[in-house]
């Protein structure tokens, strides 16, 4: 009885993370060529760490609007890339950006990269940027990505770092529970930091069996042209943290708001808001 009352609530914990994406879809497609230029450093070298090179398949999973497949695409043409997302609303995304760029070898489909649908040593690489952290069991995701690639097979992702070197999130986050008198993302519920440690993430690949695993630190600092700016954007697109600003009374969501524009006033510059940030890029292959 205990271990189906744990099931029970691990699957309601992934329909929620499953729905509270779904929410923000629509404003990932709207903002999908700035997100894009936001994750181009960390596309680069998550592809630049796996070499994806003429006639390879390449799965990229959590892709949201699809920018890294997009990227991926002309550098192993006539070779498939297949952009997959748990919310069918994003795919619906980067398959109509695909279509509308003309890429032919790219090819969408809704898949939980905690179950990857997909059969056994059918890909040469495996991609995913900012999207394990959010798996309610990332040491099964880890396994299924390994399950997917072929022998030589790499795979490349990233996750965020420590909260505290991410302040343009983490301080919405403190702004949140300091408002709602509760810790927010919720306990139990894996949010952006849940990955925050490299050496966790490391020994994360190392137990699915993959092999040649290394983690690094990559610096990717964002500009704001103005806090409003800024927060039209984190308050919209921020899956964890969308949707309870949109079920907030106004006064409420007015006084979060106000305590988010002091947390980052230290991080406002002539030219806007330069905050710093961290994203762990982990690599490995199967052998």
């Amino acid at each position: 009885m205990q271990s189906s009352r744990i099931a029970a609530g691990t699957d309601e914990i992934r329909a929620r993370i499953h729905g509270m994406w779904a929410s923000v879809a629509a404003r990932w497609g709207e903002r999908a060529d700035e997100l894009d230029a936001r994750g181009a450093v960390v596309a680069d070298r998550l592809l630049e760490a796996t070499r994806p090179v003429r006639g390879e398949r390449v799965l990229e999973l959590a892709s949201g609007p699809g920018g890294m497949s997009l990227a991926t695409a002309p550098r192993v043409a006539p070779g498939e890339v297949v952009v997959s997302d748990v919310v069918p609303e994003m795919v619906a995304i980067a398959q109509a950006r695909a279509a509308a760029l003309g890429l032919a070898n790219v090819s969408a489909r809704v898949l939980d990269l905690e179950q990857i649908d997909e059969p056994d040593e059918s890909y040469d690489v495996v991609l995913c940027r900012e999207g394990l952290m959010f798996a309610v069991d990332p040491g099964r995701a880890a396994r299924e990505v390994r399950r997917v690639l072929r022998p030589g097979g790499r795979v490349a992702l990233a996750v965020w770092g420590p909260r505290e070197r991410n302040p343009w999130l983490a301080s919405v986050f403190d702004a949140a529970s300091a408002e709602l008198g509760r810790p927010f993302p919720p306990p139990g519920v894996p949010g952006p930091f849940s990955l925050e440690d490299a050496g966790e993430l490391a020994g994360l690949l190392r137990d699915a069996g993959l092999d040649e695993v290394e983690v690094a630190e990559l610096a990717v600092p964002l500009h704001a042209p103005s806090c409003d700016a800024w927060w039209t954007r984190t308050s919209t697109i921020a899956g964890p943290l969308a949707q309870h600003i949109a079920a907030l009374p106004q006064a409420r969501a007015h006084a979060l708001e106000a305590r988010v524009r002091e947390a980052v006033a230290p991080y406002a510059t002539a030219d806007g808001l330069r905050f710093p940030g961290l994203t762990l890029l982990a690599i490995a292959v199967r052998r």
